[in-house]
């Protein structure tokens, strides 16, 4: 008896493409590894697909093949996980261009302090000066230094999570 054509392929990708991708997000971390891993199992099927017979449906197939090459992508992650390292491996940088916002966004915020807190935020942590310098250099207590660091810090931080928020998350 003869198989299934390309034409019953595509058509059977259009029609349950959708429930097969939730199935397999339902079993991944992310979508993306799910679209992945759904792929791969359209591909197995497809080079089998002739081999089906017309009249059966085809789900229950391709959905195993599924479901068989996620517990096996997630039986070898589990044990790639487990290897040790002699090394730790390099971190993941991020684009420069991130980098230049996120300073653009933190100087714009640096902007909108008092020039007190501006001031000990600036010579704290981008001159890299000590609480006592600071101190001296702008004619104040340590404590005043230590208090205006830390209601500037608290003060950004709200600012930037909050601008940042719509963008990034």
């Amino acid at each position: 008896m003869r198989g299934r054509d390309d034409g019953s392929f595509v058509e059977f990708v259009a029609e349950r493409g959708n429930a097969l991708l939730r199935t397999a997000i339902l079993m991944c971390h992310s979508r993306h590894d799910a679209e992945d891993a759904l792929q791969s199992a359209l591909e197995k099927a497809y080079r089998h697909w002739d081999r089906l017979e017309p009249d059966t449906d085809p789900e229950p197939y391709v959905r195993r093949i599924l479901v068989n090459l996620l517990i096996s992508r997630a039986r070898r992650w589990r044990v790639l996980r487990e290897i040790q390292v002699a090394r730790m491996p390099e971190v993941p940088t991020t684009a420069p261009t991130h980098e230049v916002e996120l300073r653009g966004t933190l100087v714009d915020e640096l902007r909108r302090l008092g020039p007190r807190q501006r001031a000990v935020l600036v010579l704290r942590y981008w001159e890299d000066l000590s609480e006592l310098q600071t101190a001296e250099l702008l004619g104040c207590s340590v404590g005043t230094v230590k208090s205006q660091a830390s209601r500037g810090l608290a003060r950004l931080r709200e600012r930037i999570d909050v601008t940042m928020t719509p963008m990034g998350r």
